[in-house]
């Protein structure tokens, strides 16, 4: 675990993004603040629809605009400001000093290009390399993360490699250029368990071999579990609490993290309860939230939450939470 000392490569504030539609403009991002410190992996977490990709793609700005609207900030990296930077400043950024992971490395991998010209393009164009210093550390690149007979397979198309593989190509384009931050989008989802388990144990290795900064984002509490500093959850496009992973796991405080947390099954061996389905959907926010965007399902909603929206407010030493009941008492927090 980091220390307090430890200095901050991200630091996000008042974050919003809105996108203008036919019925009307959806918030999808509200109010989100939060900072990412060198070397740490921040887990973000949260149902689909909860506002985790929208965020981190509007840092970089890769939200299409129009019709999305980005505002609020500043979104501070090596002291510049991501939300005012220009095209030009943001393509700099973008895939040398922050490498993004998306889902799904199919439709992310180009189907009529080698990998070895994916790999070496951001070499070619960020670090100005020649053709034959790029292939040499694409070939590297594939070896990082754990490709056979790398400087063959340079030549092979994105359908030569299975699913678990083409996700390491990904990773490996991803780090290309020594990014001092890695955002992963749900990399691991359309992999089966074992290949997961693997692309996650390569993640924890570059995590602590090459120094980077990590944002995780995933919808599976299990896998923050085992990788995690520090969690972020996310609900109706905003933080509703945020602890270090431990912390969180052992005591969540909004309703809604304890809901997720009753939603995975136990595997220990006792018999467990009956696994809990949290009802209805996630909010489409039509307006800026005015009250709380959890209470429809939540089981303790009482007037005050469709009055107000809470913000976050410490409830430890590096816990906070965005809600106005308190599980200890069983009632209405003291605020």
């Amino acid at each position: 675990m980091l220390d307090g000392a430890t200095p901050s490569v991200l630091d996000v504030k008042d974050l919003k993004t809105t996108f203008k539609t036919r019925g009307g403009a959806v918030h999808a991002v509200n109010n989100v603040s939060f900072h990412l410190k060198a070397g740490e992996l921040l887990g973000v977490v949260g149902e689909s629809g909860s506002g985790k990709s929208v965020t981190m793609m509007s840092l970089l700005g890769l939200v299409p605009s129009p019709p999305a609207r980005i505002t609020g900030g500043p979104v501070m990296f090596e002291g510049q400001d991501l939300l005012t930077a220009s095209d030009e400043q943001l393509r700099k950024v973008r895939g040398a000093r922050i490498g993004f992971v998306f889902q799904d490395p199919m439709t992310s991998l180009n189907p009529v290009f080698s990998v070895g010209y994916q790999l070496m393009e951001p070499l070619r164009k960020h670090m100005g390399m020649n053709k034959t210093r790029a292939r040499a550390r694409a070939t590297e690149l594939l070896q990082l993360v754990g490709i056979p007979d790398a400087a063959r397979r340079l030549d092979d198309y994105p359908h030569q490699f299975s699913g678990g593989m083409r996700q390491r190509v990904m990773i490996a384009i991803a780090l290309a250029c020594d990014p001092q931050v890695l955002i992963a989008d749900e990399p691991t989802t359309a992999l089966d368990v074992t290949i997961q388990a693997q692309i996650l144990e390569l993640m924890k290795d570059l995590r602590d071999k090459l120094g980077m900064a990590v944002i995780w984002i995933t919808h599976d509490l299990g896998v923050i579990a085992g990788i995690a500093d520090r969690v972020l959850v996310m609900y109706g496009g905003q933080i509703v609490e945020h602890a270090p992973v431990r912390e969180l796991f052992a005591n969540p405080k909004h309703p809604y993290t304890r809901a997720l947390l009753q939603t995975v099954p136990n595997v220990r061996g006792e018999r467990a309860p009956r696994l809990r389905v949290i009802e209805g959907q996630p909010p489409i926010l039509r307006a800026a939230p005015t009250a709380c965007p959890f209470r429809d399902r939540c089981e303790h909603a009482f007037d005050r939450c469709s009055r107000e929206n809470p913000a976050r407010r410490p409830v430890g030493p590096v816990h906070d939470v965005a809600c106005f009941w308190d599980p200890e008492t069983g009632a209405a927090r003291d605020v």
